[in-house]
């Protein structure tokens, strides 16, 4: 009987083990084929642009990284992003998006909610039970994530709540350009699983940015990639409204132009575009016109590009300085900064310690000092610190 007992309580404890290893090997293998560096690095660009970087304050608006298992704190030889390298490329604040639920064999045209990749993510990699069935679990257990390695990063990494937390993190980093700030985000109203009230939780999380839909329509949005691509439905307005009182901030990248539309018409706060490209320069499905571009604006809002194809209508680091130089011309340097979708499942041209390069292609395509500090972060620091929470 005891030797049973002993047998049964080693597969116990062996299982989940066994789970977590055969989960990290599949996120392993997964993230090098999805998240690809077309160049690794090391990242060499020309004095004046090293000289110019080294000056910036950088901001990202989106990255998917807390997906995939990793410990962020250490460099990985996968994937794009982590506290090592967003030292090295001089990255001052990433937002930190979270994934609750993303079909299989997604695609840019027409995805529904049937299949969830999300589950099986949860399940491999050993996520709590409750993460298998619940959205609103994943959106806490991937904060918690956050939290925890910032708890064991020496201070290294600084999770920023509020526009008094944005401070102290620039003012710290005035003296060590070591220390780096994580906001967090929502991709995708579902992770409410369709309940308003589901808010508190994600707000109580450390969420202050949400993404109304992501690759399928739900309960609150249509999605540019969704069946129907329709707008905000009741409920979405509520939450609009809601995110709004509550000085979250509404995004609506992956939005249809439907929700975008609708989403503009009733704001009476600044609306963000978080990873994005421009039809001017990639005409498709995800990407903004000009119009939206200068409606965005008008709430005193902000577009991030992004690093992917998809965005940027190309594979290197010209592409993006070629989409950020369009959407500069049509509603100016204040309203334009980063979002490039690292660890996004997408193709990038560098990594996150190679962001000289971007300084270098805006450099090489004629932008001047001044608007090249605002596209890289200084329009973002501004317009996160009138956004969010005072305190």
């Amino acid at each position: 009987m005891l030797t049973a007992s002993l047998a049964a309580a080693a597969l116990t404890v062996a299982a989940p083990i066994a789970r977590r290893t055969v989960g990290e090997r599949l996120s392993v293998r997964t993230e090098r084929r999805l998240n690809g560096v077309a160049d690794p690095g090391p990242y060499l660009v020309p004095p004046a642009a090293a000289d110019l970087h080294e000056r910036l304050t950088i901001v990202d608006l989106h990255a998917d990284s807390l997906l995939w298992g990793r410990d962020l704190l250490h460099r990985a030889s996968r994937g794009h992003v982590d506290i090592p390298r967003m030292v090295e490329g001089n990255v001052a604040l990433q937002v930190f998006a979270a994934s609750t639920h993303v079909p299989r064999h997604l695609n840019y045209e027409r995805n529904d909610d049937r299949t969830d990749d999300i589950r099986l993510v949860a399940i491999v990699q050993g996520w709590p039970r409750a993460t298998w069935t619940s959205r609103p679990a994943r959106a806490e257990h991937l904060a918690g994530r956050l939290r925890d390695m910032a708890a064991r990063s020496d201070g290294r990494l600084r999770i920023i709540r509020s526009a008094a937390d944005l401070d102290v993190v620039l003012r710290v980093r005035g003296t060590n350009p070591g220390i780096v700030g994580g906001i967090l985000a929502i991709e995708g109203a579902h992770a409410l699983d369709d309940d308003l009230a589901n808010l508190d939780r994600i707000e109580a999380a450390g969420y202050r940015m949400v993404g109304l839909a992501h690759f399928f329509d739900n309960a609150f949005a249509g999605s540019a990639q969704g069946v129907a691509k329709s707008g905000l439905t009741g409920p979405g307005r509520e939450l609009v409204a809601e995110l709004e009182r509550r000085r979250i901030l509404v995004d609506v990248a992956h939005s249809s132009r439907a929700t975008i539309d609708d989403v503009l018409a009733i704001a009476t706060r600044p609306v963000v575009a978080s990873h994005t490209g421009v039809r001017g320069v990639a005409d498709n499905e995800r990407n903004l016109s000009d119009d939206h571009l200068r409606a965005i604006a008008a709430t005193g809002g902000m577009v991030g590009i992004g690093f992917w194809p998809t965005a940027s209508g190309g594979t290197d680091a010209a592409s993006i300085a070629r989409s950020i130089a369009h959407a500069v011309a049509v509603v100016g340097a204040d309203h334009v900064g980063l979002g490039s979708d690292f660890d996004g499942a997408v193709p990038t041209p560098f990594d996150a310690s190679g962001m000289a390069l971007l300084t270098a292609a805006l450099l090489s395509h004629g932008l001047d000092e001044a608007t090249i500090a605002a596209v890289m972060g200084a329009t973002a620091v501004r317009f996160l610190r009138g956004a969010l929470p005072a305190t």
